[in-house]
Formats: structure tokens, sequence, C-alpha cells
């Protein structure tokens, strides 16, 4: 497995537009061969005394946290979809418009578990 998380703030009235965002981008993502794909929207994000997610994304008045995850099979099909992604490819049908958040406060990285039970 290899996974691709995020962080980000995004306005609260701008949910609907990062939802109809978010869904797009998750069935880009399956289709490119995906695993999983999850969006998770605030609803209990503590204020930390050093750090937390507000203060690392640098979150205003107004803006929920949002955090999600895409599971890829392997490092492999990740990086075959995110050169599809930089040539714009499966984009047509695409919504358009400027991002329902600040892109420039999205923390992103890749991770290999080191542990999963469950599912």
């Amino acid at each position: 497995m290899y996974i691709a998380c995020a962080v980000l703030a995004v306005p609260e009235d701008k949910r609907s537009a990062y939802e109809e965002a978010a869904a797009f981008m998750a069935d880009w993502s399956m289709k490119h061969g995906a695993l999983e794909v999850m969006e998770a929207w605030e609803r209990d994000v503590p204020e930390g005394k050093k750090t937390d997610y507000r203060q690392a994304v640098q979150a205003g008045e107004g803006e929920k946290i949002v955090t999600g995850w895409v599971i890829w099979p392997d490092k492999e099909t990740f990086e075959k979809a995110h050169e599809a992604m930089a040539k714009g490819e499966g984009f047509e049908g695409h919504p358009g418009g400027e991002p329902p958040f600040d892109g420039s406060r999205l923390i992103f990285g890749m991770f290999e578990p080191v542990l999963t039970r469950g599912r």
C-alpha cells in the first residue's frame, strides 16, 4: 500500500464547492487505480498548547479543517496517476474555477503503512 494524506483549511461557506471538487477527484483517483478515498470535515478539532491541526494549516476565522487520504495499491500506481494528473488526463469534466481553499496552506505527504488492522 501507498497512502497519500492531506490536511487543509476550507472556508465553511465553501463546503459544497469543496465536496463537489473532492467527489470529482475521488472518482478520478479510483479510475486511475486508487483502492480507497476518504475525505473528512471537521467536527471536533481541539486547539493545542504547542501545535495542532489549525496551526499547522494556519486556519483562519470561519475555516474548517479537512483531512483525507487516498490509498493506492503501490507507489508505482500512484506515480502513474500523478503523471496522468500532471498531463491533465481525465480532467475534461472537472468543475473548474479556483479551488475552494488556499492550496499554499495544504499539508500533503506520502506514507507506507507500518501497521494495519481491520478491513
